[in-house]
C-alpha cells in the first residue's frame, strides 16, 4: 500500500511540475515526458514509451494529455490514471482561468487590445506552420490530398466538422477495400451520413452551462489530428453555429492556450470564463478533457488490435487528412479578421519566416507579439 501511494505522489509531482512548465506544444510535451520518465526515473524503456505514445495518436482528443493518461495508468492503475491527467491540466487551466480573469477586468485598455491584436497574426502563422508540417507526414499520397482539399471546400461551404471527419474516413476504408480487394464495413455509411452534413444554423443561441458542457464534450470525444484541428470545430459551433463568439475572440482563446503551459486545450477554461464566468470555465474544462480518461480506460486494451489493422490505419488516415482541410479552411477566415494592416501583415510572415528557419517555441512568438500591439497603443 505504502508503495502505490509512493508512486502516486511521484506521478502527482511529476506531471504538474509539467503542467506548469511545458511550453511549446504536444511535440514539446512528448519530449519533456521521454526524459523524465525513460532517461531520469527509468520508468519505461523507449520501446514501451513509444508503444504510449502511438496509443495516444490513435485516439481523439489531446495527444499529450491522453500520453500523460497512459502512463499514469501504466504506473499506478486507476488512481494514477485520473491523477496523471488532472495533475497535468490542473495548473494550465488554472493560469488560463487567470488570465480570463484579468482580460475580463482590464480588456478594454487600449495596451491590452492591441497586445491582442499583435498575438493574432502570430497566431495564424503557428497554425500555418503546424499545417503545413503535419501535411508533409500525413498526406502520403493523392486520394489523401484529395480528402484533405474535400474536406476544406465543404468547411467553406458551411458544412460541419464532424461528417466531414467520417465521410473522409469512410471513404479512406472504402478506397483501401477496393485495394485490397476485401468489402468496406465503413462505405456502407457514406449514404447514411451525407444528411448529416448540414450547414451552420445562423440564429444566435444562449449561452447555457449544459450547452456549453456539450459543446466541449464532443470536440474532446471526435477530435483527430492536432490540437489545432479545435479551431475548426470550435468556430463550427461557437461562431458560426451558436454566435458566442467573433473570429477576433476566437482567436485570442487560441492564443491564450498557445501562450501558456500544458495543453492547448485549455482553450476550453478560456472560452468557458469569458461567456458564462467560472461556472462556465469549470464545465467547458470539464467536458473537452472528460473523454480522454474515458477513452484511455476504455480503449487501451483494444489499442494493440486496433493498431495491427490495416483497415483501421486507413480509416485513421482519413480523418487525420480531413482534420488538415479543415484547419487550412479556418484560416481563411481567422486571416481575414487577423490580417487587417500592414504590421500585421509583417508579423505573420516574420514569425512563419521564424518557424520555417529556426526552432523557436511558438510561446515565444506570441509574446513578441503582444509586444509589438503593446508599443503600437503607446506610440499612438
Amino acid at each position: 500500500m505504502s508503495h502505490r501511494r509512493a508512486e502516486l505522489r511521484s506521478l502527482a509531482a511529476l506531471f504538474l511540475t509539467l503542467g506548469t512548465v511545458a511550453f511549446g506544444g504536444p511535440a514539446a510535451h512528448v519530449a519533456l515526458m521521454e526524459a523524465e520518465v525513460v532517461g531520469k526515473r527509468g520508468w519505461f524503456t523507449r520501446a514501451a514509451f513509444l508503444e504510449l505514445v502511438a496509443a495516444s495518436n490513435l485516439l481523439p482528443g489531446p495527444g499529450s494529455t491522453e500520453l500523460a493518461i497512459f502512463i499514469g495508468q501504466r504506473r499506478a492503475g486507476w488512481a494514477g490514471l485520473v491523477l496523471a491527467g488532472a495533475c497535468f491540466i490542473l495548473p494550465a487551466s488554472l493560469i488560463v482561468l487567470a488570465i480570463a480573469m484579468l482580460q475580463e477586468r482590464y480588456g478594454a485598455l487600449p495596451a491590452v487590445v492591441r497586445a491582442f491584436a499583435g498575438v493574432e497574426p502570430v497566431v495564424l502563422a503557428v497554425v500555418v506552420h503546424a499545417i503545413a508540417g503535419m501535411a508533409r507526414t500525413s498526406l502520403r499520397d493523392a486520394p489523401l490530398v484529395l480528402l484533405a482539399v474535400g474536406a476544406a471546400a465543404g468547411s467553406l461551404a458551411g458544412v460541419v466538422p464532424l461528417p466531414l471527419l467520417a465521410l473522409a474516413g469512410a471513404a479512406a476504408l472504402a478506397l483501401h477495400a477496393a485495394r485490397s480487394g476485401r468489402p468496406a464495413p465503413g462505405a456502407a455509411l457514406l449514404p447514411a451520413l451525407a444528411p448529416a452534413a448540414a450547414a451552420a444554423g445562423a440564429a444566435a443561441k444562449p449561452v447555457g452551462l449544459g450547452a456549453l458542457f456539450g459543446v466541449f464534450l464532443k470536440v474532446g470525444a471526435v477530435l483527430f489530428g492536432s490540437g489545432y484541428v479545435l479551431l475548426a470545430f470550435l468556430r463550427a459551433d461557437l461562431v458560426q453555429h451558436r454566435h458566442w463568439l467573433d473570429e477576433r475572440q476566437l482567436l485570442e482563446a487560441v492564443a491564450v492556450g498557445q501562450v501558456t503551459p500544458g495543453p492547448v486545450f485549455t482553450t476550453a477554461t478560456y472560452i468557458g470564463y469569458r461567456l458564462a464566468g467560472l461556472p462556465g470555465a469549470l464545465v467547458a474544462t470539464a467536458g473537452i478533457f472528460l473523454p480522454s480518461f474515458v477513452l484511455v480506460a476504455i480503449a487501451g486494451p483494444l489499442l494493440p488490435r486496433f493498431q495491427r489493422s490495416p483497415a483501421a490505419r486507413a480509416f485513421l488516415g482519413g480523418v487525420v487528412a480531413a482534420s488538415l482541410g479543415l484547419m487550412a479552411a479556418v484560416c481563411v477566415p481567422l486571416a481575414r479578421a487577423a490580417l487587417g494592416d500592414a504590421v500585421s501583415i509583417g508579423l505573420f510572415a516574420a514569425s512563419v519566416a521564424l518557424l520555417l528557419r529556426t526552432r523557436v517555441n511558438p510561446a515565444w512568438l506570441v509574446a513578441g507579439g503582444a509586444l509589438v500591439g503593446v508599443l503600437r497603443a503607446f506610440a499612438r
